[in-house]
């Protein structure tokens, strides 16, 4: 054993290995729900690309040698019964591997190649290195032999569909070391004078210095809270190409965007120990904001989508974001905020109501966020209940941000549009109830057994009694033992893996338990909160859950999942604790 171990031990299966920072990771997740034999490393730069095929070797035989993987934040290990081989993140682009008993290879990944496309391989002599050049992330992949021998060397400079890559081994005392980088185009040779052993307990001390500062309050009550931490830590990416900014990714399997709702939840997670990066990640999609003041559907390194919005959430988001920073934003960073909020807000009253409407209207289940949920069964272009609440706590926020502003008039006409909303919403959707849904183009009205119909719910304190209670009573009948089905188990259109028609999703839970609580039903939002934490604590972060099983479905390593987790675990600590 090279170095101590610390900190959760996970399947790589699930979550993928990584560390702050850093564009690639490895895993054995080359594609959506695509798994590959061996580890790769997968880079997310111009999209997942699992680039290299990371190999352990029979030294006598030189053929994959069999054996089990084990992961823990700061150390990877594949362990055989000849030996072992040890991987740690020297820097977000570069990793150490230290073997002894086996040998190694690095590859290029399987791909269909022409003499244009996929990865090129070769030694540099300026180095003394071997550099896979790929098509792909348009980045070089440079492999250091520390020590050790170079026991193959496959496919230099071949084009076309050969192989490619090498193999090390020990030397007479079975033990290699190699450096893998991914660069731009040249640097230096590399040069280190760390131990592997010290390079692993760096890394494991930084996500150790993380956790402690996310997650300060944890123990033995909030289990999951460190594998939280480090699937929002590992997730991370340091700012380039279309991000300025540092960005927590959705994920890195294959979901590793920064979705124009799902941020916010991480920045209410970072803020109080991490203040700048949770800063980052509410404003990380606002700095692509368009002339309309829509935000973009969806922002990662090399594209940026504006084909669908998503629900203007941001108001509730900043309002609580604010009051957990540990210092309060300064005059320029709320001006910031103010302008940017006012763009969005405006982009909902001008571009998205209909002439002589009070109430917004979605173009898609898309802009909702709950892609195919059945209240847009009906039809798509929809005015719906949740849009307008989400628009009337941005306006109530605005209104806020301008009397701490010095401006009175503006703090007034948000208040008078928020609350001219807030009546058309009742007038309008209320059935005395329950809320329904309507054509942005006619007058058809509709309800669904899709808990989406009940998030005005997150109007908590401005509700009406009798509508909270109402709602709450509605909200109980989506309850499973592991939490919110987003569809009615018994309604004829839930499917256990029917996206947002049945499992469980974090972004919901957090908002409905949130506004339950505010509205005063405090029982109900515990339960909520008990539930949705003992799922996380049983079967992971993933995308979403089985509502009836609590199986983990589709992305297995979400952030806003496990974000939702810390926000929902604090919250109960800091409960118990008073």
């Amino acid at each position: 054993m090279t170095a101590a171990r610390s900190g959760p031990a996970f399947s790589v299966h699930d979550i993928p290995f990584s560390t702050f920072g850093s564009w690639f990771d490895i895993s054995p997740v080359i594609a959506e729900k695509t798994y590959a034999e061996d580890l790769h490393l997968v880079s997310h730069q111009n999209g997942m690309h699992g680039v290299l095929r990371l190999v352990p070797l029979n030294t006598a035989t030189g053929d994959r040698a069999e054996g089990r993987v084990e992961a823990t934040p700061g150390l990877l290990s594949w362990i055989g019964e000849n030996g072992r081989v040890d991987l740690a993140y020297e820097s977000p682009d570069t990793v150490r591997l230290w073997g002894s008993g086996l040998g190694f290879g690095v590859f290029a990944a399987a791909q269909t190649l022409t003499p244009f496309s996929g990865t090129y391989f070769f030694h540099d002599p300026a180095a003394d290195a071997y550099v896979f050049t790929s098509y792909e992330t348009g980045r070089r992949y440079r492999v250091s032999v520390l020590s050790g021998t170079r026991a193959e060397v496959a496919g230099e400079q071949a084009l076309g569909g050969a192989d490619r890559g090498l193999a090390v081994t020990g030397d007479a005392d079975g033990v290699w070391e190699i450096a893998i980088e991914e660069l731009d185009t040249a640097r230096p040779p590399y040069t280190s004078s760390a131990a592997f052993e010290a390079v692993a307990e760096s890394a494991r001390r930084e996500f150790a210095d993380f956790v402690e500062a996310v997650a300060p309050w944890r123990s033995a009550a909030t289990p999951a809270a460190e594998l939280a931490a480090y699937v929002v830590w590992s997730a991370t990416v340091r700012p380039t190409g279309l991000l300025s900014r540092p960005g927590v990714l959705m994920s890195k399997h294959w979901m590793d965007k920064v979705w124009s709702w799902d941020h916010c939840f991480n920045a209410l997670a970072l803020a109080p120990g991490c203040p700048e990066l949770g800063w980052d990640q509410f404003h990380l999609p606002f700095d692509h904001q368009d002339a309309a003041g829509a935000l973009p559907d969806s922002v990662t390194h090399s594209e940026v989508l504006h084909n669908f919005v998503k629900p203007p959430i941001h108001g509730w988001a900043f309002g609580h974001l604010r009051r957990r920073l540990p210092t309060p934003p300064g005059q320029t960073e709320l001006v910031e905020t103010y302008d940017r909020l006012e763009r969005w807000t405006d982009f909902w009253l001008t571009a998205r109501r209909a002439p002589g409407d009070a109430l917004p209207y979605y173009q898609h289940g898309n802009d909702s966020g709950w892609d195919n949920a059945t209240t847009f069964d009906p039809e798509r272009v929809v005015v719906t209940a949740d849009l307008a609440a989400f628009l009337i706590l941005q306006l109530h926020e605005l209104a806020a941000l301008a009397t701490e502003l010095g401006r009175p008039d503006d703090a007034d006409r948000w208040t008078r549009t928020a609350a001219e909303i807030q009546t058309a919403l009742f007038e309008e959707l209320w059935t005395g109830d329950r809320f329904v849904a309507r054509g942005a183009a006619g007058g058809t009205t509709w309800s669904s057994a899709s808990l989406l119909d009940l998030m005005p719910v997150v109007l908590g304190e401005h509700l009406p009694d009798e509508v909270g209670g109402a709602l709450a009573d509605h909200i109980k009948a989506h309850l499973t033992p592991y939490g919110l089905a987003t569809e009615l188990t018994t309604s004829p259109h839930y499917l256990a893996d029917g996206y947002w028609r049945g499992p469980i999703w974090a972004p919901a839970t957090v908002l409905v338990e949130d506004g339950l609580r505010r509205a005063g039903h405090t029982r109900l939002a515990d339960d909520i909160s008990a539930r949705f934490r003992a799922l996380c604590e049983t079967h992971g972060f993933a995308e979403n859950f089985d509502a009836l099983t609590g199986t983990g479905l589709r992305d297995r390593a979400y952030t806003w999942t496990a974000s939702s987790y810390l926000l929902l675990a604090e919250a109960h600590a800091h409960r118990e604790s008073h």
